[in-house]
């Protein structure tokens, strides 16, 4: 039976999580199609940019990724500490690099006044754009988003890129954080060190 997402995130228990989205069947996400002969490589940079596009303003640390032929993981630390301690203006300018504004909002960036529902409706919105900044979800789908428009774009063809939904699993324990490690050393991977100013990409070896 299908699981809510929000019975399979709980940051009360851990922030780290391990997640994997799949490609519909015989989707490429990366490597080569031996049929055809035609190579999906270039992909893998496509997945690597857009994590740091989303890591440089969503609250969510990305430990460490890897890009398979069909689907990738991640293993990611929610960081909703430091999403809380952002200001409004803050997350709203961190908002405005991933969606246009309303024009209230932009009202009330700019300095106008605003009568008192108004600046509710706005704090309203800003509050819910915080916790979307460190959901999951948000991240990935918009990290999904991304790799299926430009997949569909290549392949000309239009409809659904990847399953339905995404797995996720709480990493409770370093020993559980530490046993995606033999994943991660059967596969190249990179691991990702976050501040709040910079990203940092290490590139780690690995066995295969």
């Amino acid at each position: 039976m299908t699981i809510a997402r929000s019975r399979q995130i709980s940051l009360a228990d851990t922030p780290y999580y391990h997640v994997v989205s799949r490609c519909v069947r015989r989707a490429f996400l990366c490597g080569q199609d031996d049929h055809s002969g035609q190579s999906y490589e270039h992909r893998r940079q496509w997945v690597a940019d857009k994590l740091d596009q989303l890591s440089q303003v969503f609250a969510i640390g990305i430990c460490a990724y890897a890009v398979m032929s069909n689907h990738y993981h991640l293993v990611l630390k929610v960081q909703a500490d430091i999403a809380h301690e952002w200001s409004e203006r803050e997350v709203a300018e961190r908002w405005a690099r991933l969606f246009q504004w309303p024009l209230l909002v932009r009202r009330w960036h700019q300095g106008e006044t605003l009568i008192t529902p108004e600046r509710d409706v706005v704090h309203q919105l800003i509050a819910q754009w915080r916790e979307r900044l460190y959901s999951i979800s948000w991240l990935v789908r918009l990290l999904n988003e991304s790799l299926a428009r430009q997949a569909n774009q290549e392949d000309g063809c239009k409809g659904h890129f990847w399953e339905g939904r995404f797995k996720s699993q709480a990493l409770l324990t370093e020993s559980a954080l530490l046993a995606c490690r033999p994943m991660w050393t059967s596969i190249p991977f990179e691991r990702v060190s976050l501040t709040r100013q910079r990203r940092v990409t290490t590139p780690v070896s690995g066995s295969g």
